[in-house]
């Protein structure tokens, strides 16, 4: 197998896990979305450590604990990859995953808005064109509901903020994350750490195969990261542009099909919208990528 076809399998692995990963945390939804954040940190992390040394990248990652601008900066991201994991997660459990889909279908356009409005890039027509759909869609959205669509909303921004932030940090991506899960890790043990004193939570209540799973959120998270990192090493952004779209995909495929969340013809409409802003917005990315490599 060549580099472009293992990088393409890493990177429809690493979007199809992360489609498919919903179905993992409804297996845990008994437990408030605060907690499983607070275990995902705490397990993420030992698996991430477990990675970096496995990989050579314990010394990456201390430099970076040493580096004050480096450890402010992943200080940044932290803060934006907690409320995202934290939004997702709650968004699983109380079915809402069809808005959580949408969060991720718009994040793209997101990005490039934050683009323009942080770093002062020019929009290209075809993206003026796309980021218009989406908030069209949006707000046919918001209309139908009474509301705008919140959790879609800071999920998107979330993570949109998240990589922009990661883009200024001069840090290797899996030591980068080894680090901003580690400065999740005081609150989540003082977190854990509550409840298990107040004899609460699923360190005192749970059955052996909820703290399986509770073990494996940290695999959980590890893995498609790992993917991700082999697929975009190997990759045009213009293609690792295209495979993402593979996991609110199959978020919203789970939504729908196997959860059975509410889908009224409006929303489909509203979701047809924003799905024509990212193939404007794919197109574009796609063609200028061609012509480059000409």
């Amino acid at each position: 197998m060549n580099e472009a076809r293992r990088g393409i399998l890493h990177g429809a692995l690493a979007y199809g896990l992360w489609g498919a990963v919903p179905a993992f945390w409804k297996l845990l939804g008994e437990l408030p979305a605060l907690e499983l954040l607070g275990h995902r940190v705490v397990w993420g992390l030992l698996t991430l450590l477990a990675l970096t040394a496995a990989t050579g990248k314990l010394a990456a990652t201390w430099r970076a604990l040493r580096d004050r601008r480096v450890l402010l900066t992943m200080a940044a991201s932290s803060i934006m990859l907690s409320i995202n994991w934290g939004t997702f997660v709650y968004a699983v459990s109380e079915s809402r995953l069809l808005e959580a889909s949408l969060g991720y279908f718009i994040n793209p356009l997101v990005s490039v808005a934050l683009g323009v409005i942080v770093l002062g890039e020019r929009l290209r027509r075809a993206q003026k064109i796309a980021i218009a759909f989406a908030s069209l869609g949006v707000t046919v959205l918001a209309i139908q509901r009474g509301q705008p669509p919140v959790l879609a909303l800071v999920l998107a921004g979330t993570f949109g903020v998240y990589g922009l932030v990661r883009k200024t940090a001069k840090i290797e991506s899996l030591a980068g994350t080894t680090v901003e899960t580690g400065l999740m890790l005081p609150p989540a043990l003082l977190l854990l750490g509550w409840l298990f004193a107040h004899d609460q939570g699923a360190l005192t209540h749970a059955s052996l195969a909820i703290h399986l799973l509770l073990v494996a959120t940290g695999v959980v998270t590890a893995v498609p990261l790992l993917l991700f990192t082999s697929a975009a090493r190997r990759l045009p952004l213009s293609t690792v542009g295209f495979l993402q779209y593979l996991a609110p995909t199959g978020q919203f495929l789970l939504a729908v099909l196997v959860y059975g969340e509410p889908f009224s013809t409006a929303t489909l409409g509203a979701f047809a919208i924003i799905w024509t802003g990212l193939a404007v917005f794919s197109y574009d990315a796609w063609t200028r990528s061609a012509s480059s490599t000409r």
